[in-house]
């Protein structure tokens, strides 16, 4: 039971005095202030709603007064109005009056939207009577659906009225409660597609579900109350039933009592209006056993008129008024009749103003809980929070501060709170706002930061434990990475490792084992872990750190990575699928101080993989090298050559031969050396290395290996050994023997070549230069007998030639040179003196002006000019030839007689028939055909 004595009183509610409406009548300035509006005398009941407040008077009549307040009535009945109902959700009016005396009370329904003579229409009248006897209506109440209709009677008994109520044919009516004591309420709730009527008398409150068959009763209560005294809350208060006792208030369910409030005073009037239950009492209690209507009409007693918050628990408007008629709530307002005539209206304040009012008196939970019900936007809300959080701060209350300031969150910027309990004595403050920040989602990194200091400076573990060890991402409040970071500054490695590891920042896990905690295998064992993209860039950012740490473990690892890498998890599960691998070129830069590991390295890596990169064979050799260089002891020494040279020989370094080639000459790896020119075809780098050395056999090998391929050696190993001032006759006879039998120098060369050596005497050259002399002669012998060869064939070709043209050419074939039969005529005779049947010529003839049989070996010869006359031209050429070649006179001579230097003109005539061709194109022809037989 709420006591009534410790509600708060407030006044939210101005009072005015209704005045009448202005009158433009012409009237001027002296015509007076507006007049109080008064009600027509005898007023006997009220009712409001579609925009009216409904009168009834002793007179039978109706009357409205809209906002207007324009005062307009009907005759309704011919004496008295007794009961009226107005409907909130149709334009429909029930009332109940009387025609004449002695006669049961008439229920009348008025459609105020239709007219019937300027009046509202009256859809239907019956009589008020539960049974035979007649008797008093008491009260009355209608179902907005307008399916039911239910009417109280001052013997105890409840008529109800069923189906459409503005219609006698399709309502029927059925006496539904029997009792002994008068009906002073009623009231329809409807919840879903539940009807139930409360029935309260002056001993007893009762339900009934009209949605049942037989419309079951509930017994809620054996307290009753008065006329007037009972009201339906909205949908605030559940659609509770309020039944105002002189002791108590009570609230009722369909099935059951609800709470009640002790309001004091002999009630008179109970309603509720938005939220808030009015009640009007007296103080001096009068029994309401002695006069069922709880009221009497000729007290003067004032009255007083409260309005009760019930959800906050406080009195929003308490007023005396002198004897109120009724209460009416429309166009948003509270309306007090008084016996007068009277109206009073009671405007209520708006929602800030009500919230200032309670600020004032530092009321702030009263403020909290009246926004709330007044569905006060978050940002209002979170306003009054901020100012409750002020107010208790200043008070010293900084636990109940930060509760207040915590509720602002996501409204009010979080560094006005932050700044008021930076204060270390406040600290745990702090902590307890910002920890509802980040289970809100709504800290930054900075306010990670900053509650993690708390939590590192209060030395909390257990609530730094909770905070960073959650069970899911979903659940993570705060930015990881800021979070490590302050952990790593405060010392708390282990907490940092574990947000590391289970939100997998990888980089910061090993900053931390590596730089923090030193511990390089269990580092070096996370990295095993990893996928693939990730272990390689860490191994790349760390594995000098690690290679000088544990190198062994390091190298293995690398070995893995850049050949069949898979993550410890999956190489446990033993995957089928082919692997990751890296570079391993990009690795080699890790092993700079550690040469032994790297050549383990880079061994395994070629023999696991031929395909390397070419860094690693590059990087290996020098490496052998290196080690060769420096090796004292000779066995190894021996084994370390044989290796280096071993790699060079493995093609490899086809495509680096310069590389290769610097490398061996830089550690003077002379194997290496001579084996890459040999390779490079470099023989006059390899000469040139055996003259330096004075390898006379040496230079004499390779002039004969690559002798044949650069004949130049010969040469200058001759002008080697002839600069040489001992005894080297035997390397020179065996150059020039060479030289001799492959004609690559003119003699005269070879004696000036000789002469600079003062060793050298003429018995060396003595067989070379017989030879030569020798074989000259030959040639010259040779050469005379072609020049008379060419001058008989010559002499002859001339005469031919003369025959043709001064004596006639007789032809003396008899058979086809073609088919070899008999020649007939017709016949086909060339003066190369070839004869043929002609359809032998027609079918294979290429050209009526050739013969068929010398044309092959003339086109050949015709060939020959053609490229002699393609070649006159080729400057470049000669050139070449002239300069590189050992016998320059025979150039000259070989292009002297190509004509070269010549300007061939060859004479041919277009030929004039099939047989007749012209004398001087045939005489050129066998010109050709002769000069090539004598070549």
């Amino acid at each position: 039971m709420a006591a009534y004595l410790q509600w708060r009183r407030f006044v939210f509610f101005d009072k005015e005095l209704v005045k009448e409406p202005a009158v433009s009548d012409g009237a001027g300035p002296g015509s007076g202030p507006p007049r109080p509006l008064s009600l027509p005398p005898g007023i006997t009941v009220c009712d409001s709603g579609r925009g009216s407040l409904v009168f009834g008077d002793m007179e039978g009549q109706i009357w409205f007064l809209p906002r207007s307040l324009q005062l307009t009535g009907f005759q309704a009945y011919k004496l008295r109005v007794t009961h009226l109902y107005q409907l909130k959700q149709h334009n429909i009016l029930a009332s109940v009056g009387e025609d004449e005396e002695g006669i049961n009370p008439l229920v009348k329904v008025w459609n105020l939207e239709k007219r019937d003579g300027g009046n509202p229409l009256c859809t239907r009248i019956f009589p008020a009577i539960p049974g035979s006897e007649p008797t008093v209506v008491s009260c009355l109440t209608v179902h907005e659906n307008l399916n039911f209709m239910a009417i109280g009677f001052t013997d105890g008994s409840v008529t109800l009225n069923k189906g459409d109520i503005t219609r006698d044919r399709h309502s029927k009516t059925q006496i539904l409660h029997k009792g002994s004591y008068p009906v002073t309420g009623l009231a329809f709730r409807q919840a879903g597609k539940t009807t139930h009527l409360f029935v309260v008398t002056t001993e007893n409150v009762q339900s009934y579900s009209l949605s049942g068959k037989d419309y079951p009763r509930i017994e809620l209560d054996t307290h009753g109350c008065g006329l007037r005294c009972s009201a339906l809350s909205d949908p605030s208060q559940d659609l509770q039933f309020i039944v105002a006792g002189d002791e108590c208030v009570y609230l009722y369910q369909p099935d059951e009592r609800g709470p009640c409030f002790a309001f004091e005073g002999h009630k008179l009037i109970a309603h509720w209006f938005r939220g808030y239950l009015v009640i009007v009492s007296r103080d001096r209690k009068i029994s309401p056993k002695s006069e069922f209507t709880s009221r009497d009409s000729q007290s003067s007693d004032k009255q007083i008129l409260n309005i009760y918050d019930l959800c906050n628990k406080f009195i929003a408007y308490s007023s005396v008024f002198e004897d109120v008629v009724d209460v009416l709530a429309e166009w948003g307002s509270l309306y007090v009749l008084t016996r007068d005539g009277r109206v009073h209206v009671l405007q209520e304040k708006d929602t800030q103003t009500k919230l200032e009012m309670l600020f004032k008196k530092n009321l702030f939970e009263m403020a909290i809980n009246l926004a709330k019900s007044q569905h006060l936007d978050s940002d209002g809300l979170a306003q009054i929070f901020m100012q409750y959080g002020d107010h208790l701060y200043s008070k010293g209350n900084h636990d109940g501060a930060v509760q207040q300031y915590i509720r602002t969150i996501g409204k009010l910027e979080p560094s006005y709170v932050i700044r008021k309990f930076l204060d270390a004595q406040r600290i745990h403050n702090l902590t307890a706002y910002l920890q509802t920040l980040h289970r809100q989602s709504l800290a930054n990194a900075d306010h990670t930061t900053l509650l993690l200091n708390c939590y590192t400076k209060l030395k909390d573990s257990s609530k730094l434990e909770e905070f960073i060890k959650t069970k899911s991402e979903s659940e993570v409040h705060f930015d990881v990475e800021t979070a490590i970071k302050v952990l790593r500054q405060a010392g708390y490695y282990s907490h940092a490792l574990y947000l590391a590891e289970n939100h997998a920042h990888h980089e910061w896990y090993l900053k931390v084992q590596l730089e923090d905690i030193k511990n390089y295998q269990e580092a070096l064992q996370y990295i095993g872990k990893l996928p693939f993209e990730q272990a390689e860039s860490n191994m790349k950012r760390y594995g000098k750190i690690l290679m000088h740490h544990v190198p062994e473990q390091t190298t293995q690892l690398l070995k893995v990575l850049c050949t069949d890498y898979r993550p410890c998890a999956e190489a446990a599960a033993e995957s089928d699928g082919p692997g990751c691998r890296a570079n391993s070129e990009e690795f080699i830069p890790i092993f700079a101080n550690n040469p032994r590991e790297l050549k383990a390295f880079l061994e395994h890596m070629t023999e696991v993989q031929a395909d390397s990169s070419q860094g690693v064979y590059d990087t290996l050799l020098e490496l052998r090298l290196q080690n060769w260089a420096h090796e004292k002891d000779p066995q190894v020494k021996e084994k370390l050559h044989a290796e280096a040279l071993s790699l060079l020989k493995s093609g490899h370094f086809a495509n680096v031969f310069d590389k290769a080639l610097v490398l061996c000459q830089m550690h003077d790896f002379q194997d290496g050396v001579l084996y890459l020119y040999e390779q490079g075809k470099l023989f006059q780098q390899i000469m040139h290395y055996h003259m330096q050395h004075e390898q006379y056999r040496q230079v004499i090998a390779v002039c004969e290996r690559h002798g044949e391929q650069e004949p130049s050696l010969w040469e200058q190993a001759l002008s080697y050994f002839a600069r040489k001032e001992e005894d080297c006759k035997e390397y020179v006879a065996a150059v020039l023997k060479h030289i001799e039998s492959k004609n690559l120098m003119p003699p005269l060369l070879v004696v000036q070549t000789l002469a600079h050596n003062s060793t050298a005497t003429l018995s060396v050259i003595k067989d070379y230069l017989v030879q030569k002399l020798q074989k000259q002669s030959q040639q010259i012998e040779k050469d005379e007998l072609r020049v008379r060869r060419y001058r008989e064939e010559t002499t002859r070709i001339r005469q031919e030639i003369q025959e043709l043209k001064t004596s006639p050419k007789i032809f003396q074939k008899t058979k086809c040179s073609i088919c070899t039969s008999a020649l007939e005529l017709p016949s086909v005779h060339f003066l190369c003196g070839h004869s043929f049947h002609q359809h032998c010529f027609e079918s294979y003839s290429e050209s009526d002006a050739d013969c068929p049989t010398c044309l092959p070996e003339n086109r050949k010869v015709m060939d020959m000019i053609r490229a002699q006359e393609q070649k006159r031209d080729l400057h470049d050429q000669f050139q070449h030839q002239l300069k590189y070649s050992n016998d320059s006179f025979s150039v000259i001579a070989d292009y002297f007689g190509r004509g070269v230097f010549n300007k061939l003109t060859l004479l041919t005539d277009p030929p004039v028939g099939r047989v007749g061709t012209s004398l001087e194109a045939g005489l050129q022809r066998d010109l050709l055909m002769h000069s090539r037989r004598g070549t």
